[in-house]
């Protein structure tokens, strides 16, 4: 696979870009795990690790890349369990608690959606390596999005209370889902080469998507509402602390341990 395309895009936006993509997948991969062997269904347990996999698989993929295009040759493991919280550039949405199993399977429509369109886009990118990453999630976003769609219609189209507590989900995870579709300097420079996507183009399709299942499923869409913001800046919530240190603890204790 190739380098940036384009003579004229610094490799440090492209490696900070997909620092970017590869920190949404890999925590939310590890938010997604925490449902092992907690969800409601036996066979859930078995999808719900899958999701996680496919997405800690994005994540590798998506950090090596980041670590070798930037010229320091920090692996995959170097970038996910030796840098810091201000050092991470996930948006604030993948890094909230869990919640029960309906504000699970909000967040996980949400950004499935998101990722899809995401993906999409990145297909056609600039950038070789990019746009073969995009290719082969993009199979994996796409059913990330079927499940979490069809979980939102059996609760919110279910019991008063399943129909309460989806809601409550949606309510719960709404006001951090704009961050996702911020523009910058950083996504508007590699939109014009052709590399990156520009997010704020992907919020009509995605959120498209989100309000016919919330419609299917008798669901409300929220108010808008004042929003966080600051992830791809380094500035995150109380929650990535206690996240990372779960994740870290074993490699930062043993680092040079092999297995």
């Amino acid at each position: 696979m190739s380098e940036p395309a384009s003579a004229t895009v610094p490799v440090v936006d492209v490696a900070d870009y997909a620092l970017r993509l590869g920190d949404d997948a890999l925590v939310l991969s590890q938010r997604t795990g925490e449902w092992i062997a907690a969800a409601p269904e036996l066979e859930e347990d078995l999808a719900i690790g899958n999701l996680a996999l496919d997405l800690l698989g994005q994540a590798r993929a998506l950090l090596t890349y980041a670590g070798r295009v930037d010229g320091s040759d920090r692996s995959e493991d170097d970038l996910a369990y030796f840098r810091d919280e201000r050092d991470f550039r996930n948006c604030h949405l993948v890094e909230l608690p869990n919640g029960d199993f309906g504000r699970t399977m909000a967040r996980l429509l949400v950004f499935a959606a998101y990722q899809h369109e995401l993906y999409t886009g990145l297909t056609a990118s600039a950038d070789e390596t990019l746009a073969a990453i995009a290719a082969k999630a993009l199979k994996e976003v796409a059913y990330h999005r079927e499940h979490a769609g069809a979980w939102v219609l059996r609760l919110g189209d279910g019991t008063d209370e399943s129909r309460r507590r989806m809601q409550a989900g949606i309510d719960a995870i709404w006001p951090y889902v704009p961050e996702l579709f911020e523009s910058d300097g950083l996504t508007t420079r590699l939109a014009a080469a052709g590399v990156a996507v520009d997010p704020a183009a992907l919020a009509d399709p995605a959120l498209g998507f989100v309000r016919q299942i919330l419609a299917e499923a008798t669901l409300s869409e929220p108010e808008p509402t004042p929003r966080p913001t600051g992830g791809r800046r380094g500035i995150h919530t109380e929650h990535l602390g206690y996240l990372l240190a779960e994740l870290q603890h074993l490699a930062r204790s043993h680092p040079e341990a092999e297995w």
